[in-house]
């Protein structure tokens, strides 16, 4: 599914270049499914934008199913992004003046018929229990509802990878476990791999795959399956 290779990324601060990843080898199976936890500024959410190709790595490869992210021009990530990639934020991304049922149907396939799309809608309203919801607007759904549309419309489009940034990030302790366990159940119920940032160690530990970025700098040619690296997790 994943391969990164020799991966390396720098940002400039203060007139100095900060490495943030160097990353020797790391393979990432279909189906797998891996917390990231790390402090702030650790470079969790940079690996993120890596995989997805919305940065760039100042040397080395990554490749998803073969295909050399790295090398694609702007259209080609953005092709690619919409048919293969789904990404959960924190902060949500809902438009607030339409309602969730257009929420989602902004992020959907343009070729399905209307029809066709209206009924998936409904369908995955009713899988997040938000079937009595399609006609509000963001502003009219608690912050776990709100997270919910936002894992429909990154799961609408059957991709076979889901990243999420800090998904439970903003949500009290009972709505996060309940969004944890929606996106394991969701993800695998479609064999997804998914490639999960975090600071909730709660989350993180009902992963089967859980690893602190530090560690991801030091694993050469592992697969995340069978990994279980628990450092920075007490």
């Amino acid at each position: 599914m994943l391969h990164i290779r020799a991966v390396e990324k720098q940002f400039r601060v203060d007139g100095r270049n900060v490495p943030i990843l160097n990353i020797p080898e790391w393979r990432v199976a279909q189906g797998d499914k891996v917390a990231i936890t790390g402090p702030s500024g650790s470079g969790k959410s940079t690996l993120l934008h890596l995989i997805s190709g919305i940065l760039r790595p100042d040397r080395g490869e990554i490749h998803m199913d073969g295909v050399p992210l790295h090398t694609l021009k702007e259209a080609e990530l953005d092709k690619l992004r919409a048919r293969r990639i789904g990404y959960v934020l924190q902060d949500f991304h809902l438009i607030p003046s339409l309602t969730v049922s257009q929420n989602i149907e902004i992020a959907m396939a343009e070729q399905l018929p209307t029809r066709q799309k209206h009924k998936l809608i409904g369908d995955w309203l009713e899988k997040v229990g938000l079937q009595d919801r399609s006609s509000h607007l963001p502003s009219q759904l608690s912050r776990g509802q709100q997270q919910r549309v936002a894992i429909i419309r990154a799961l609408v489009n059957n991709p076979p990878l889901l990243l999420a940034d800090e998904p439970t990030g903003s949500l009290d302790w009972e709505t996060a476990d309940e969004i944890s366990g929606l996106l394991l159940d969701l993800s695998a119920q479609a064999g997804q791999t998914l490639i999960v940032v975090t600071h909730d160690l709660n989350m993180a530990r009902r992963f089967p795959v859980c690893l602190h970025i530090h560690d991801i700098n030091d694993i050469r040619g592992s697969s995340a399956a069978g990994v279980r690296l628990e450092a920075g997790l007490a």
